[in-house]
């Protein structure tokens, strides 16, 4: 039921809590808009997009409370803002798909990663997501137990 993006190239900021607090639906592949120092600093691997997530404006996709800390090196005037929203880029049908099952479904953009391809673009691994309640949670942590505990022992008995 849930689709994975493909993981190819170098990962600057990645959300490991997003696949236990919520339920994947749907991945997307976005671009993103940014400015030189900004780049620099995920090629530097010091973004974090832990509490971020995805909405619209006057019909736009944008990626907000994504937190890319200034860039050292740089001129004080080339700095960039760290938590300033971002724009995504999708083709208008994607977005309009996705600001309709946000609105409609109650449904949340998640970004799971930010990745650079294999051209270096920086891209966004966007997931159309639902929130897990507590007892999901709990049972996905038991089943993750459950699976470990199983390939222990099949790894001692055989």
């Amino acid at each position: 039921m849930a689709q994975t993006a493909p993981a190819k190239g170098k990962i600057a900021a990645q959300n490991r809590k997003a696949r236990f607090d919520y339920q994947i639906d749907e991945v997307f592949e976005a671009g993103i808009v940014l400015v030189g120092t900004e780049v620099k600093a995920l090629r530097a691997g010091r973004a974090t997009i832990t509490d971020a997530f995805a909405g619209g404006q006057e019909g736009e996709l944008y990626l907000l409370n994504a937190n890319i800390p200034e860039y050292g090196p740089a001129n004080i005037v080339f700095q960039h803002e760290p938590k300033r929203p971002r724009k995504l880029l999708l083709k208008r049908r994607e977005v309009n798909k996705l600001l309709g099952a946000v609105e409609r479904a109650g449904m949340t953009l998640v970004p799971l990663a930010i990745r650079f391809n294999e051209r270096g673009i920086a891209k966004v691994d966007l997931a159309l997501a639902r929130g897990k309640h507590t007892y999901d949670k709990r049972a996905t942590v038991r089943d993750r137990d459950w699976q470990r505990q199983k390939s222990r022992l099949m790894r001692d008995k055989g």
